[in-house]
């Protein structure tokens, strides 16, 4: 029995049925999902340190290096420069802690960005090493330098 070829199926024309472009379309409110919550985490926070004074001593707790060692870590003030600038007190919040204050737009920025990236369902490549070892390398430095008694007028909390 001799079969005829009659070559390759007809392909179909037109745009894709709906239910196709179903699965892209939820994988990518997924990828959203996480990104979108923690920013409402961070704006539920926000909103906490707008209502609740941070600048009473002992309302959200101490800083433990603080309290044990009397040295300033770089986070020191930063739920005040938080609720300074929920206030829009932009020269509060810097004398709290002017590395928060240059960090919050960036940070802001990179949420954006990712959220964008993740709903576009593009990738979202990591951040290099080279950028991580210098963000730390920042954080210490501010850390130290918060400490040295001529700079304190300026970076003390």
């Amino acid at each position: 029995m001799t079969t005829v070829d009659d070559g390759p199926p007809p392909q179909p024309t037109g745009p894709p049925p709906t239910d196709a472009l179903a699965p892209a379309a939820a994988g990518r409110r997924a990828s959203v999902r996480g990104p979108l919550v923690a920013g409402a985490v961070a704006v539920a926070a926000t909103v906490v340190l707008a209502v609740r004074d941070p600048h009473a001593t002992g309302s959200y707790g101490v800083c433990p290096l603080y309290t044990l060692t009397g040295l300033w870590c770089p986070a020191c003030g930063g739920l005040r420069a938080t609720h300074d600038l929920a206030h829009g007190d932009l020269a509060g919040a810097w004398s709290m802690n002017p590395l928060w204050v240059l960090a919050v737009p960036v940070v802001v920025a990179l949420w954006g960005r990712l959220v964008v990236l993740r709903a576009q369902g593009r990738p979202v490549r990591p951040a290099p090493a080279r950028a991580a070892w210098s963000f730390l390398v920042v954080i210490v430095v501010f850390g130290v330098l918060r400490n040295v008694p001529a700079l304190a007028p300026w970076l003390a909390p």
